[in-house]
């Protein structure tokens, strides 16, 4: 939550905050600010309610001068979103931008009134400012030692990065459970909460650890541990083209990321797949390979659309290797007394592996006796990789759309993997395992075929854009797949949507049947088809309008609206039927007019709890 960028740099910062911060835009964007100390060594500081937008208006009717300072887009925590509570915060000659929450904010802030400190705002970053400021003027150390005596007294979770104006040729930068790199330049160097934002600059970068302090100058980097000790921190070079940054020829990053999932998922699967029908995770060594040998239970953790995944993953698990799984909310996991299953394994999913919840979760299960915790994600140098046992990388690919699309189907590819190999591992050469396999090489061909019907689902799209309420329904591993297509819904259309198993329908959601509103179910052709024809005569007998999503022609009623999709394989059917599920999302969203990209109140990484 929250994007933040900083530099110290030989020439003038200004448009280089302004462009960093934009494309960070997808981590906050209720107000935005930056603050930079020009060549006159006064801190000019800029702050607008809005999108990025407004600040780059705003910058640009001012001329300002400087080569060191920072830059912030705001994801309220607290505090409405308002000028007085946008970033960057200042006390006297500090500078701070924050990413986290300061969960003792309100004690500390009520020792530093005590002690004269004037609050401008609702934050609990000011807090940060003023504390930093009042622990300097006390025994006038070092900036590192003031900042090192202050982040003992804060509680909670944090990035930030400070300036100070009597010093004004470093930036320092501290982190505690949320993430920070460093972008490393000729003669100037950078600091942000995501590398999307250097990528136009460099593809160099350091990846700051639990506890890391880091001096950041013009030509020298010092990094110290959290026992105080200069530590040298690994360089990486970054293998994401900045060009994938961009739109190209599409609207929004979200219908972009849609189409790219068939491409997402040969990425997924090369080199995973081999021609013995095993499947090899180069990731994985043969510890792991013995844990899941030893599984006998399975307790999958997530949030939202990767919670969705793992709800698909429980009937594979269960259905195809005969293992048994419970998937749960992972604030839910953290915040209750557990009962683990002998021989458990965790699996946590993110597409960040920055999920405040998902890691609180993670933490928490290394008291309770897993055989061990494997997470399953999209950033090889996230927190949740870095604190497992294990990891799977997904390769989806750089995702902006805060509505994640790609990064859903490819985990379900890597969790229908993981179900093939440790079917293998437990019983070679299982005919299972081969037939998942077989499945998952036409898969990327299967989701092609079924992107070619956009046309069809757009028309849909715009006949159920005036509407307010929708159900979407399912059964078996269908069901999370239509939850999975109400949650998209909601995301970026605001309409509210529900997800039912088809057979709860009769148990109290019937009463909600009525021709205002649509029904959405998902009906392919398997054993549970005609369970859900009975469904859909219970809804059309009420006068309820239903769309059914299938490969199966069956006699048409008035109010029954089917659009018919092509063939797909029944082992990877839940991956193919959220696509369209997710076009029908965007088209309504793009009817509407609302901001698909960036939906009101959400942010891509949610890295608070």
């Amino acid at each position: 939550m929250c994007g933040i960028v900083a530099a110290v740099t030989q020439r003038n910062i200004t448009n280089f905050l302004i462009n960093s911060i934009k494309k960070l835009e997808y981590r906050g964007y209720d107000s935005s600010g930056l603050a930079i100390i020009d060549n006159r060594n006064n801190i000019m500081r800029i702050r607008c309610v809005g999108k990025v937008d407004e600040l780059i208006k705003k910058t640009n009717k001012k001329k300002i001068f400087g080569n060191i300072g920072v830059a912030h887009t705001r994801w309220a925590t607290h505090g409405k979103v308002s000028k007085e509570n946008t970033h960057p915060h200042i006390s006297s000659n500090i500078v701070v931008v924050h990413n986290g929450i300061i969960e003792n904010h309100s004690t500390l802030r009520h020792f530093l009134q005590k002690k004269g400190y004037i609050f401008s705002s609702d934050t609990d970053t000011e807090v940060i400012a003023h504390l930093l400021h009042w622990e300097q003027n006390k025994k006038k150390d070092s900036l590192k030692k003031v900042i090192q005596n202050s982040i003992k007294k804060l509680d909670g979770n944090y990035s930030m990065v400070i300036i100070d104006q009597n010093n004004p040729t470093r930036l320092i930068a501290a982190r505690s459970k949320s993430p920070l790199i460093i972008g490393l330049g000729i003669e100037e160097n950078f600091i942000a909460s995501d590398q999307i934002a250097l990528l136009h600059t460099t593809k160099r970068f350091i990846y700051l650890e639990e506890g890391d302090i880091a001096i950041v100058e013009k030509k020298n980097i010092n990094i110290f541990n959290k026992d105080n000790f200069t530590i040298k921190r690994q360089k990486i070079i970054s293998n994401i083209e900045h060009k994938s940054v961009e739109k190209g020829q599409y609207r929004h990053y979200m219908e972009k990321e849609i189409y790219e999932q068939p491409e997402s998922i040969r990425n997924t699967l090369k080199n995973r797949l081999k021609n013995n029908n095993k499947i090899f995770f180069s990731e994985l060594g043969l510890k792991a390979n013995n844990i899941f040998y030893n599984t006998e239970n399975i307790q999958i953790v997530a949030c939202g659309t990767s919670y969705n995944a793992g709800m698909v993953s429980r009937y594979w698990f269960e259905s195809l290797a005969n293992i048994p799984c419970n998937v749960e909310i992972a604030s839910e996991f953290s915040s209750r007394k557990l009962i683990v299953r002998k021989k458990s394994l965790l699996i946590t999913l993110s597409q960040s592996g920055e999920t405040a919840d998902t890691l609180s979760a993670l933490r928490y299960s290394k008291k309770l006796g897993y055989l061990g915790n494997l997470t399953i994600c999209n950033m090889e140098s996230s927190s949740l990789v870095k604190e497992s046992d294990f990891y799977i990388l997904t390769k989806a690919g750089l995702e902006i759309g805060v509505a994640s699309t790609k990064s859903f189907t490819t985990q379900l590819t890597v969790l229908l993997m993981l179900v093939a190999k440790i079917i293998n591992l437990k019983q070679e050469n299982n005919d299972i395992s081969k037939k998942i396999i077989e499945t998952l090489n036409i898969l990327p061909i299967r989701i092609e075929e079924i992107l070619k019907k956009n046309t069809l689902i757009k028309n849909i799209a715009n006949i159920l854009a005036n509407k307010k309420n929708m159900l979407f329904l399912g059964r078996g591993n269908q069901y999370p797949i239509a939850m999975e297509g109400a949650l998209k819904l909601k995301e970026i259309s605001y309409i509210h949507a529900e997800a039912y198993q088809s057979g709860e329908l009769k148990h109290g959601p019937l009463a909600l049947i009525d021709k205002n509103i649509p029904v959405i179910m998902i009906a392919p052709k398997n054993s549970l088809f005609e369970k859900n024809k009975k469904n859909i005569k219970e809804i059309c007998s009420r006068g309820g309008l239903i769309y059914v999503f299938s490969n199966q022609e069956f006699d048409y009623e008035d109010n029954i609206n089917v659009i018919k999709l092509p063939y797909v394989e029944e082992l990877i059917a839940p991956i193919f039927y959220i696509i369209p599920l997710q076009l029908l999302a965007y088209y309504i969203a793009l009817k509407k007019g609302t901001d698909i990209d960036q939906p009101r109140h959400l942010a891509k990484s949610v890295t608070v709890e």
